[in-house]
This record gives structure tokens, C-alpha cells and sequence, in this order.
């Protein structure tokens, strides 16, 4: 059969029915509500649209209905390896539901948030997911006044807008701290990039736990706002050596920093983890299969991203979870860089 189409061009609806032998309500059902239909008249409408070529029409049917059938996710960066695994579990617990994933790219900007939040909240999504807890003011108005499930990821606090699945930065690095002290290291460098909300968190973290220690020095600390790469860690554990040479250990905000500790401990013939500890964090694949392997605190990105959708999608159907805060926790992955000294 050929393709009818309008005089704009554009199939409606009722074609897509008239195709599949059912009526305009069915065919609409299967776009709201696919479980509802039975598997054959499922297959016929999903024929008819794949041959008729039907793209529904999302903005009439926000207007019908007083949302979408997006989820939107906010999130600070699209290239960074910690987000895609946090994409992955995002996208892998959609799949199969009706709600289709939009995404926003904030840039770690938080001016660029609030005016993608204001995006998203024209386009009534059907639920929202968003990266961290420290929204301006500005940013948590525009998210209390969605009108739909909202879930922060990657992190916990005590105020959520909604929903939140995360863990403590905060006690993440404070253990990364306690496991360095048990290996009889006292002059432990901290070196950190980007240093957004979460990263200093893991600051906080670090620094009190030193300073329980009476270990905290300044001189111990090498940070910068520009973003992470490899070789931007072994620049600043230049600096650090230069700064405080008889350090033992160092704390690195991400596995990327640590990766350059690595390498530029190499270059200089420094032995790991004889001379120098090195702990990381966000237990990147790459960690383990260095040499040595590198000790890492490993977070549950991935579950972050199924465990975010699952919630999105159970409020939307109105089995809100019992407890709004889901704490995933961290693992200290101990490994070569990170062993005693007498080892």
C-alpha cells in the first residue's frame, strides 16, 4: 500500500489506525500506553507507523496531555568518563519503556543550568533527572516548580528536591585518607582539578581527615579550576614535589590526576608505591590494568543512572519509592600503588 499523506505532507494519526485495522484510540493508546494493547494490535499499529513513516507530534501531545514522554538529564559533561557510565545505566534501564531520554549539557556552568532547566520546564517533561545537589536558588525554584518527578544523582544531602541516588564525597575520601594513614604514610599530598561541588567535597574530606590526624598542611595541597586530563596530573604532582618534596603519599580528586602521578613518578624513577602512595578515585577500567595497578574509590555510576530512571519512571506511574534518598555507597579498591611499605 502507498503512503497517504495530507496536503501539508504529514500523516495523521487516523491513517496509521486505518492501516493497522484499529481505531484512532488504540493507535493513540499505543503511543501513551503500549502495554495496554494486546501483542497483536501492538505489532499492527508498530507495522503501520514503520510504513507510513508517523512521527508523533510530542509538543500537540503535551498540550493534550500536560507532558511529554521525555525524560530530561542534565549533566555537566558528555565526554567525560564518569558521566558515560552514568549515561549507559540511563539508557539501558529506558529501554523497552515509552519515555524517550533528552539530553543537556551544562558545561559545569551553573548560569547554563538554570537556563536549560528553564527549557526543559516549557517542554514538560515527564520526569527529570539532575547531576549534583548544589543548584543555585534560582535553579531549585525552577526544579520545585516541574510539575514531575525530579531525581539529583551523584551525590546525597539532606534537602532534595524530589529524589536523590547517590553517595558521600565526603566519606569517600575520608576513607580513601584512613586506608593511606594504615599504611604508615603521615605526609599525604592532595591534588585536585576542575574542583566543582563534588570535588570539593572530596577536599573536605581529605583535609578533615588530616587534620584528625594533626596532619593537615597546606603545603600538602595543589589544586586548579581548569579541567582534568592525564597529563595535567603529572603537572601538578610537579608542583606538589616541588612544593612539599618529602611527601609519601597523594590523594588525587580522579583517576586521571592519579594516572599522571603514575607517569611522571616513572619519569623521575620513583618507586610505587615504595617512595610514594598513590590512591585515586572513580575507579576508571584503566586503574586496574595499570602498572602498577592503582587503588581507587569505586562508585556505582552506572547504578546511578538504572536506579535514576527506575525512580523517574515508578513516580510517574505513581509508585513513588519509600525512601525518596537511595545511598549507593563506595568500595576502596586496594591495590598495588596503595600496599605497605614493607610489602
Amino acid at each position: 500500500m502507498g503512503r497517504k499523506q495530507t496536503k501539508s505532507g504529514k500523516i495523521r494519526l487516523t491513517e496509521v489506525a486505518k492501516l493497522a485495522g484499529v481505531s484512532p484510540i488504540t493507535a493513540s493508546r499505543f503511543f501513551r500506553n503500549p502495554e495496554a494493547l494486546s501483542p497483536s494490535k501492538r505489532e499492527r499499529v508498530d507495522s503501520a507507523v514503520k510504513e507510513l513513516g508517523y512521527v508523533p507530534n510530542l509538543a500537540a501531545r503535551a498540550l493534550a496531555s500536560h507532558r511529554t514522554e521525555v525524560i530530561g538529564v542534565v549533566i555537566p559533561s558528555l565526554t567525560n568518563n564518569v558521566f558515560a557510565d552514568v549515561l549507559r545505566g540511563i539508557y539501558d534501564s529506558s529501554e523497552g519503556s515509552r519515555y524517550t531520554i533528552q539530553l543537556a549539557n551544562t558545561r559545569y556552568s551553573i548560569l547554563q543550568e538554570e537556563k536549560l532547566l528553564r527549557l526543559f520546564r516549557a517542554q514538560k517533561p515527564a520526569g527529570l533527572i539532575v547531576t549534583g545537589i548544589n543548584q543555585t536558588a534560582e535553579s531549585r525554584t525552577i526544579l520545585e516548580s516541574m510539575n514531575c518527578p525530579v531525581t539529583q544523582i551523584m551525590e546525597i544531602g539532606d534537602s532534595p528536591v524530589d529524589m536523590m541516588v547517590g553517595f558521600s564525597h565526603y566519606d569517600a575520601a575520608s576513607a580513601a585518607i584512613s586506608h593511606i594513614l594504615e599504611q604508615g604514610r603521615r605526609r599525604i599530598g592532595f591534588l585536585g582539578a576542575r574542583m566543582d561541588p563534588r570535588v570539593q567535597r572530596r577536599f573536605e574530606g581529605y583535609r578533615d581527615a588530616m587534620k584528625a590526624a594533626s596532619l593537615f598542611d597546606p603545603n600538602l595541597i595543589v589544586t586548579t579550576s581548569v579541567p582534568t586530563t592525564v597529563t595535567l596530573g603529572g603537572t601538578l604532582f610537579a608542583d606538589l614535589l616541588a612544593q612539599t618534596p618529602d611527601i609519601d603519599a597523594v590523594f588525587c580528586v580522579n583517576d586521571d590526576i592519579a594516572l599522571g602521578v603514575l607517569f611522571e613518578c616513572q619519569r623521575r624513577q620513583i618507586s610505587i608505591p615504595r617512595d610514594l602512595a598513590i590512591v585515586g578515585f572513580n575507579d576508571l577500567e584503566f586503574t586496574a590494568a595499570a602498572v602498577p595497578s592503582i587503588t581507587s574509590v569505586r562508585t556505582n555510576r552506572y547504578e546511578m543512572g538504572r536506579h535514576a530512571v527506575t525512580m523517574v519512571i515508578e513516580a510517574i506511574e505513581g509508585r513513588r519509592p519509600r525512601k525518596p534518598v537511595v545511598d549507593l555507597g563506595f568500595q576502596l579498591m586496594v591495590r598495588e600503588s596503595s600496599t605497605p611499605q614493607s610489602a
